[in-house]
């Protein structure tokens, strides 16, 4: 998977914007407000920083071993680093799912109002 198709996948999901909050190579998407997953511009190669569940993220880094990799500049407990181009597609964009459904799941419930009332 490349960064355009990570980008376009992520953007199709409901309530996600993207920005540039930290700098203009720090792409960030978040949903309803909340940080799912951000990637450098100008990483070589491409990678992008995912939320993930601590047991699930240890078990993802012992079975792909390099691709997967503690989030850089991240909790290393709760995030991951995909180097997109090493990792299948059909499981990237699990991992994207998986993060933007962690996030989600911890929504107040007001946020989650305004979430379900979303086209």
């Amino acid at each position: 998977m490349n960064i355009e198709e990570f980008r376009d996948y992520c953007l199709s999901k409901k309530g996600v914007t993207e920005g540039l909050p930290f700098d203009e190579h720090t792409l960030v998407f978040k949903v309803m407000g909340k940080i799912f997953s951000i990637t450098g511009l100008e990483r070589l190669p491409p990678q992008v920083n995912l939320k993930c569940d601590p047991e699930y993220a240890i078990t993802l880094r012992e079975e792909h071993d390099g691709a997967i990799i503690p989030g850089y500049h991240m909790s290393k407990v709760h995030w991951n680093t995909v180097l997109l181009e090493q990792v299948p597609p059909e499981l990237v964009i699990a991992l994207i799912d998986h993060s933007y459904d962690l996030v989600v799941s911890k929504f107040t419930k007001k946020l989650k109002a305004e979430f379900d009332a979303l086209p």
